[in-house]
């Protein structure tokens, strides 16, 4: 076995500024990272993108450029102690040998609240430069001290071009890369190669490197890599889809406001683009049901119809047949009137409910079911609505006394044009 064996990604990082991929929103000429990079102008900073976009080796290109220490943690492996081991190493390298030092944190939305805290003073007083890592949306996984003594940068997912230059630079590069096996990737194995990579540098490298080992060699020594061995190095890869994570929720609040814009093209490429990552469908399912009630209401109930026998239907035919049920709900429901009066008057009723006293019942809502509620004139002078006229008792108060609201605001869409016109016409009623 070799011991001094590293992985291709881990051996192409880039150790200038010349050779790093993508990001140029943040390293292109005159922007302020790259002129802090190049006038050795440190600062504590947060890195917040995908995986494989290049947060790591920014930290250390930014290290190397600064002749500063170079610290790695993790927050997957690390607790307490290894910080604090790190901040004695940090104040070492501050007093013995006027160095700086950078304290790259990997994963740092794993580190609870007090584990980041116990970074807060040797920030504040400049021990270490801190440059931590995160694919979570770090307002939510950080906390507020920490994100106050940082500057965040967003890091993009790596274009197709970005890739294919990270892919041609393993490929020719003789000192780290795999220019040994003398390479010959087809336009369509790059291409393959490109899009399964879904924007992660790392990925790419790492199957690019596993294609070496199933590809054969002509006559010539060529090394020929095509479509065919990189599908059998892909397979069934998944895109890039992290259940509970940003991503997750990104794609859901996409197919959820695409479908309340009316737009079934983006719906249905957003429930492909979640089931084809590894989404539960019936997770979809339900969320369909709920978009059904909240953004199309009465301008349509059929919707909420549909969307409940989809997910019934996934239910009883499974995968892959029940996921077309969910994609006809899907896109009908981009495509019907669209109202959330029902959503809202909902919300205003709860909101008064929650803020107002528990009023009683009034005497005449109140069930007789018994001799004494029936002597104490529970029902009394209650309506029944069937022997009025229209079926409806004008006039008749049904909120507890005193109280009295509208909550349901019928828009003049779908069948909630029909609904507004009848609640108008019984309020005409009330005045007669």
């Amino acid at each position: 076995m070799n011991n001094d064996y590293r992985p291709l990604a881990d051996r192409m990082r880039p150790r200038c500024l010349a050779d790093y991929a993508g990001q140029q929103h943040l390293l292109a000429k005159n922007k302020p990272l790259r002129k802090a990079i190049e006038t050795d102008r440190l600062h504590s900073m947060l890195f917040w993108g995908p995986p494989g976009t290049g947060k790591t080796t920014l930290a250390k290109l930014i290290s190397h450029q600064s002749g500063a220490e170079f610290i790695n943690l993790s927050a997957v492996l690390s607790g307490v102690k290894d910080i604090r081991i790190a901040m004695t190493q940090a104040e070492q390298n501050r007093e013995m040998f006027a160095k700086s030092t950078v304290l790259f944190v990997d994963e740092v939305h794993r580190f609870n609240k007090a584990q980041q805290d116990v970074f807060l003073p040797y920030i504040e007083n400049g021990t270490i430069f801190f440059i931590g890592a995160t694919t979570e949306n770090p307002s939510f996984e950080l906390n507020n001290a920490l994100l106050s003594r940082v500057r965040t940068y967003v890091l993009k997912t790596l274009p197709d071009s970005a890739i294919k230059e990270v892919i041609e630079r393993a490929i020719n590069n003789a000192e780290y890369g795999l220019a040994e096996f003398a390479i010959q990737l087809t336009e369509t194995g790059m291409n393959a190669l490109t899009k399964s990579a879904d924007g992660d540098a790392r990925r790419a490298l790492n199957w690019l490197e596993i294609a070496t080992d199933l590809a054969e060699v002509d006559d010539n020594g060529v090394m020929n890599i095509d479509n065919e061995v990189i599908a059998e190095v892909v397979q069934a890869s998944l895109r890039r889809f992290d259940k509970g994570g940003d991503l997750f929720y990104e794609q859901i609040s996409a197919l959820h406001k695409s479908v309340r814009g009316s737009d079934p093209d983006a719906s249905l490429y957003w429930l492909c683009r979640m089931l084809e990552g590894g989404c539960d469908p019936l997770y979809i399912a339900r969320r369909v049901v709920r978009i059904a009630s909240e953004d199309i209401g009465n301008a349509d109930p059929r919707a909420l119809t549909l969307a409940l026998n989809a997910w019934q239907t996934y239910e009883r035919l499974g995968s892959p047949e029940g996921e077309l049920a969910i994609a006809q709900a899907v896109i009908y429901l981009a495509s019907a009137a669209k109202s959330n009066a029902v959503d809202m008057a909902y919300k205003a009723a709860m909101q008064d409910v929650k803020s107002s006293a528990s009023d009683e019942v009034p005497i005449h809502l109140r069930n007789a079911s018994s001799g004494l509620m029936e002597s104490l004139d529970y029902g009394k002078q209650y309506r029944y609505a069937h022997d009025e006229k229209h079926a409806y008792a004008a006039g008749e108060n049904y909120f507890p006394d005193g109280v009295e609201k509208q909550y349901y605001f019928p828009v003049e869409r779908g069948l909630e044009i029909k609904i507004k016109q009848k609640l108008d016409w019984l309020k005409g009623l009330n005045n007669k």
